[in-house]
């Protein structure tokens, strides 16, 4: 027969283990922390809690050789709109196991952190099985104020630096994000041939950093093999693939903390 001061021990050790797994409890600050807390953690969705935000937030984690990347965009084909309005950039849409936006509004907590740097990583996959990808140093994004501006340091990679363009001028560094009702694309207009833009949302799609329209967007309408070359709305990220524009078969973007 077990002791009392055996069976006290039990209630203890169960007592204890319930009070550290709470449903809907935070797993960490952001993916990164979680792989370096736990080095053998898979990928799939996690719940975090950035320090500059009250609220937790659930998203999915690339747990990788390197650490552990938040992933905030992932397309991967036309179940889900990237056509919508400000609201919806600003806190989400999609299935975090598959193709979603995270929401500006959570990026921006997560790298308001100065304590941190991140880096951001764009993953581009084409319609020929071939694969490309980019990485910026320091990555943030400002208020919602400020409409998000996207901030980024040095480029590495094999895909080319979009984000400051193709050709000079059209930098979307440190420009704010636009949506359908929200332009802050710096286009009044902008002039292409005998084009005149005044909003790159119409022309480009979705939501982006655009600035005078831009060499990068991979939020724009997603099209199929056969049916990804030469349209002005697409996944697109020029410095990897043209001279037509070239709409990417799937993408993904996600952050990472040092």
């Amino acid at each position: 027969m077990m002791s009392f001061a055996g069976i006290c021990g039990l209630i203890f050790i169960s007592l204890l283990s319930c009070s550290v797994q709470h449903p809907g409890a935070s797993q960490g600050t952001d993916c990164s922390w979680i792989k370096r807390s736990s080095p053998e953690a898979s990928s799939g969705v996690y719940i975090i809690k950035p320090v500059a935000n009250k609220k937790r937030v659930k998203v999915y984690c690339e747990m990788l050789p390197d650490g552990g990347w938040t992933v905030f965009q992932q397309r991967s084909g036309s179940k889900v709109s990237f056509n919508k309005k400000w609201r919806y950039y600003k806190n989400g849409f999609g299935d975090l196991a598959q193709d979603h936006w995270l929401g500006l509004k959570s990026v921006y907590h997560m790298t308001k952190n100065k304590t941190r740097k991140w880096t951001l990583r764009v993953d581009l996959w084409d319609h020929e099985g071939g694969t490309a990808y980019a990485e910026y140093s320091d990555f943030r994004l400002s208020n919602a104020k400020n409409n998000f501006k996207l901030h980024v340091g040095n480029y590495t990679g094999n895909a080319g630096d979009a984000i400051r363009g193709s050709y000079a001028g059209i930098d979307q560094n440190s420009f704010g994000f636009s949506t359908v009702g929200r332009d802050n694309d710096g286009c009044d207009p902008c002039i292409f041939g005998d084009i005149a833009v005044n909003e790159c949302v119409f022309s480009e799609g979705g939501g982006w950093w655009f600035s005078r329209c831009g060499s990068a967007n991979l939020n724009g309408e997603w099209h199929p093999t056969g049916n990804h070359i030469g349209w002005a709305s697409g996944l697109h990220w020029r410095t990897w693939k043209g001279p037509a524009p070239y709409s990417a078969k799937s993408t993904r973007m996600m952050i990472k903390s040092e």
